[in-house]
């Protein structure tokens, strides 16, 4: 075998289950060393590397790394680096619109004809807080019309949370490989390199960039040890590795721009690794949801799937939060989410299925904004369905809506205020929520 052209993997990615765990994984027998984690000479002629994604002393519970046994160590996985022309992707501080502030609604973003790669493909949306001060988010729209090829990426600015709405991904990371399809997401660690290849055709979906703290999963107070996201249900990539000596262009975003580099091989060369520092995907629709059984409406807080967290307890960097199939129960209850204004700026996106607060004009990739102590709720038509409905226990099926919401206020991006996909009469949704008051009719 020429072992300057090969790739070892199986025929389709393998995974570790677990959340946070400390993995290990080798795809050669005996390239872990064992009982510790830089020996003087490595098995296979391998290079030891730490990959942390936490400063050293930070505390045993937050600690982050991961200890990669690679062909080549990644100083050797860099060149001169030159910028890229700039695109539509975008980093916090970004102000470059003055949208008014209103709620914002746009309808799907139209799929491209041209070959995009998914470094090509990415069109942000809204910016939040500074890349720079690792504080905040960026929230984007991806498409896709051609695999990388002899490419590869890393973000130094943020952690990626990506969120497939149509079309599945491949992603090809030094860590090994993760397939990703409508209704599961993917987080890349910030630092890990990747390669998003399409296996069946065009893609579109959803892109968080955070800058702050590593996504973790909620505390669940009362709810006690089990619900909501389970650790089990979480999977991260076995290890696979490519030795090949063929030109290869490397991408890295860093201070808020994409620079690029050439080499001559492959910079997924990790033979074995160990540690929590690692690439996983989660299945949506395991979440297991709680909600009232009785009465009134909880906050949206209880379908939390992984927050971001800050240094004021409670509050959040980026919470992620989802709306799957669940049943509603409540007596004498208006079960849509009730109209409120809120601290947190919330971006939404509809992955498929009908939402329930918005009926009309919310489709599957659409998306929308409500920032930060702007009103917003139920349409009109939602309201007059949820008021007079028969209160029977009803299943909500076929449905997922997402949402990322930050303790930031969000500004739009210049591409995203003149999209012909914004729905300028988006506030018309409530135009039909005519006076009711009566005072002479004290019965509801």
């Amino acid at each position: 075998m020429n072992t300057n052209a090969s790739i070892h993997t199986a025929a389709e990615p393998r995974y570790m289950t677990g959340f946070g765990n400390g993995f290990e994984t080798e795809a050669l027998p005996n390239a872990l060393p064992v009982g510790r984690n830089s020996p003087q000479r490595c098995a296979y002629g391998l290079y030891a590397e730490q990959l942390s994604g936490s400063p050293f002393t930070a505390p045993r519970s937050s600690n982050e790394r991961s200890w990669l046994y690679r062909i080549r160590p990644t100083v050797r996985h860099i060149g001169r680096f030159a910028p890229v022309t700039p695109t539509l992707w975008r980093s916090a501080p970004c102000i470059e619109t003055e949208a008014p502030i209103a709620p914002m609604r746009w309808d799907p973003l139209p799929m491209p004809s041209d070959a995009l790669s998914f470094l090509d493909g990415i069109h942000t949306i809204t910016t939040a807080g500074d890349a720079a001060g690792q504080t905040g988010m960026a929230a984007s729209i991806y498409f896709a019309t051609r695999s990388m090829q002899d490419e590869a990426f890393w973000n130094a600015d943020a952690e990626m949370m990506i969120i497939p709405q149509h079309g599945a991904l491949r992603l090809v990371t030094e860590f090994g490989v993760i397939d990703v399809t409508p209704g599961e997401v993917a987080v890349v660690p910030r630092g890990v390199k990747l390669r998003v290849e399409l296996p069946a055709g065009s893609v579109r979906g959803y892109l968080c960039e955070n800058y702050g703290g590593a996504f973790t999963l909620p505390e669940r107070g009362p709810i006690g040890a089990n619900c909501l996201a389970n650790q089990r249900d979480f999977m991260t990539p076995v290890a696979r590795y490519e030795d090949r000596d063929e030109p290869c262009v490397v991408f890295v975003k860093w201070g808020g721009r994409l620079w690029r580099t050439e080499i001559g091989h492959s910079p997924f060369d990790v033979v074995a690794w160990h540690g929590n520092y690692a690439p996983y995907k989660y299945d949506l629709r395991r979440f297991s949801p709680v909600g009232p059984l009785l009465f009134d409406h909880a906050d949206p807080s209880i379908f939390t799937v992984l927050t971001s967290p800050t240094e004021a307890p409670g509050t959040a960097n980026i919470d992620f939060v989802i709306f799957p199939d669940r049943w509603m129960v409540a007596e004498n209850t208006f079960r849509p989410p009730w109209y409120h204004m809120n601290i947190m700026s919330e971006f939404m996106g509809l992955i498929y299925g009908q939402y329930d607060a918005k009926p009309q004009g919310f489709t599957p990739g659409g998306f929308s904004l409500h920032n930060q102590m702007l009103p917003h709720g139920p349409d009109a038509p939602a309201f007059a369905q949820a008021s007079t409905a028969v209160l029977r226990p009803h299943k909500l099926e076929g449905t997922m809506a997402f949402m990322w919401e930050t303790r930031l206020p969000q500004q739009v991006t210049a591409f995203a205020a003149a999209s012909a996909a914004l729905q300028h009469d988006y506030a018309d949704c409530w135009s039909g929520l005519e006076k009711r008051f009566d005072p002479t009719r004290p019965e509801a």
